[in-house]
């Protein structure tokens, strides 16, 4: 073995001198003929457990290559920061509970603090336990002492229902637990209550939360872990990843974070973009067909995957008849929306959608336009004021132009919030005109990709007005930057800026509805010369 091959594998091995019997660091002074070389078994967690069960090809980037993930979006960011916070708050459902504090860079101290606190009689509860077993390292949420030397694994999550991916996480942290010698009389998942009504005054943690007893369905699961672990030790002393081709499973039950890196060669017509989910793609697939060009005449399509197939522009004989349904004034509305996770308002529950935003674009018969918009930029409850200046703003006659049924649930569910506004609201419901069928139905364009989101449709039919010019580019966005906005450290001049891009963002939305009517109307002008 060469000294350059010698380095390259030294840094997958760990070094095991003949006449010693403990690993060791350092090769200085030994001759090669000395050595012999081992795997390193990289150690696993909960976390990376279920990772490989999703694809053993993400395990092994995440250990050996982790710098070719793409970086979490503020969507992603968002759900990691209300699984901390909503693990905080379940910790006070367990008064005198103990946290391990030390973190990753001081295992050994996190580990036999918490071998202490399991052997101690008088700790009700410890959370974020260290234990290690068979190279597996967990850190349990809360572990509640039941008995005597007897415990209760609750894993804490921020979703409100239980969900495979759960179930999975808890049967390795049993695994573990049970390696280490820890007598466990159940396990549980704690996760959020969405019937909780928030009075406005104190979290009521009890009805906050609300625990599930999953000990039956782990303990079914406990026997394939082993094996599944064993699977994923040998795949990882590999020299490269395995072969596995991108497909449905890289978005289930996460999406992937090496999503990017693994289509990246993938041809622009590959039929995983084609529209239609999990099932066509499968089917395809097992055909061999690796682009939406090769799918064969007579394999059954929907109306949209074969307008993709066709890859040319379309416009349907009845376009005309369906954008002639609108009533003048067309008013264009866009919500905001945020879903905090804990309430922060009176009579809101878990993940209630709270609208703090609109934009409404008027258009009158003559072909003036007219723009208006809300945006709550206090500390308070936006809907009730929000549901006043729009009924105001959407007059009483006229079509009120949307994209997605989206603006119709939030108007239903502020009608039920405020029973003095709802017949007005429900007024307004019946004067809803929706775009996006009408795309659907009679237009197709190939810029569209097989997507109809406005994002996807704007810049096709009106080159040059996007979102690329905007600081906030989503709804996923938006809800964030309200959050900061109101609740975020930040000075008066951060505030307004936020304020500002948030006023932008909403304000694209609904001209993006008047430009794709206009756009529209035009076709069906080129087509009848």
């Amino acid at each position: 073995m060469g000294e350059e091959e010698f380095l390259h594998t030294i840094g997958k091995c760990a070094i095991l001198r003949p006449d010693l019997s403990f690993w060791q660091d350092s090769t200085k002074g030994i001759g090669l003929s000395q050595l012999t070389l081992f795997p390193v078994q990289p150690r696993l967690s909960k976390s990376k457990y279920v990772a490989g069960l999703q694809c053993h090809k993400r395990l092994y980037l995440e250990i050996h290559s982790p710098e070719l993930a793409t970086e979490p979006d503020d969507q992603t960011q968002a759900i990691l920061d209300n699984g901390t916070q909503v693990g905080e708050l379940a910790r006070r459902q367990f008064p005198g509970g103990v946290l391990v504090e030390f973190g990753h860079s001081n295992l050994a101290a996190a580990l036999k603090q918490t071998r202490d606190l399991v052997n101690e009689p008088a700790v009700p509860a410890i959370f974020e336990g260290a234990f290690q077993f068979d190279n597996v390292l967990i850190r349990a949420d809360v572990l509640e002492q039941i008995a005597a030397g007897v415990w209760r694994l609750i894993e804490v999550k921020a979703s409100t229902k239980v969900k495979t991916v759960h179930l999975n996480d808890l049967a390795v942290q049993t695994y573990v637990l049970g390696g280490c010698g820890v007598t466990l009389g159940g396990m549980r998942l704690m996760h959020l209550n969405k019937q909780y009504v928030y009075d406005g005054e104190q979290i009521d943690l009890r009805q906050l939360f609300t625990q599930q007893d999953l000990t039956a369905e782990v303990t079914a699961r406990l026997s394939e872990v082993p094996d599944r672990l064993a699977a994923m030790k040998a795949m990882l002393t590999a020299s490269s990843p395995p072969e596995i081709d991108p497909g449905s499973h890289c978005q289930e039950p996460y999406v992937c974070p090496f999503w990017e890196h693994c289509t990246q060669h993938k041809p622009a017509r590959w039929i995983f973009y084609l529209s239609g989910g999990r099932a066509t793609f499968d089917k395809l697939t097992a055909q061999g067909i690796e682009t939406i060009d090769e799918i064969p005449p007579g394999f059954p399509l929907s109306l949209i995957q074969q307008r993709m197939k066709d890859n040319v522009e379309w416009v349907g004989p009845q376009l005309k008849l369906a954008l002639d349904t609108v009533r003048y004034p067309v008013y264009h509305l866009d919500f905001e929306t945020v879903m905090p996770a804990v309430p922060r308002f009176a009579t809101t529950r878990p993940y209630q959608t709270l609208p703090f935003q609109w934009s409404n674009h008027v258009e009158i018969g003559d072909g003036t336009m007219l723009h208006d918009q809300y945006l709550c930029d206090e500390c308070k409850d936006p809907r009730e004021e929000l549901a006043v200046r729009l009924l105001d703003s959407l007059g009483r006659e006229g079509s009120i132009c949307v994209y997605s049924d989206y603006e119709r649930l939030v108007l239903r569910e502020l009608a039920e919030a405020f029973p003095l506004l709802r017949r007005e609201l429900y007024a307004v419901i019946s004067r809803l005109w929706d775009l996006l069928p009408v795309l659907q139905r009679h237009y197709y364009h190939p810029q569209f990709g097989g997507s109809f989101s406005i994002k996807s449709v704007l810049p096709a039919l009106a080159p040059g007005l996007d979102y690329g010019d905007l600081e906030i580019r989503d709804g996923a966005q938006a809800a964030l930057a309200y959050e900061r906005m109101l609740f975020g450290d930040l000075d008066t001049e951060e505030k307004a800026g936020l304020r500002a891009a948030l006023l932008d963002y909403c304000k694209r939305d609904t001209l993006a509805m008047v430009e794709i009517r206009k756009v529209l109307r035009q076709k069906i002008t080129a087509c009848q010369t």
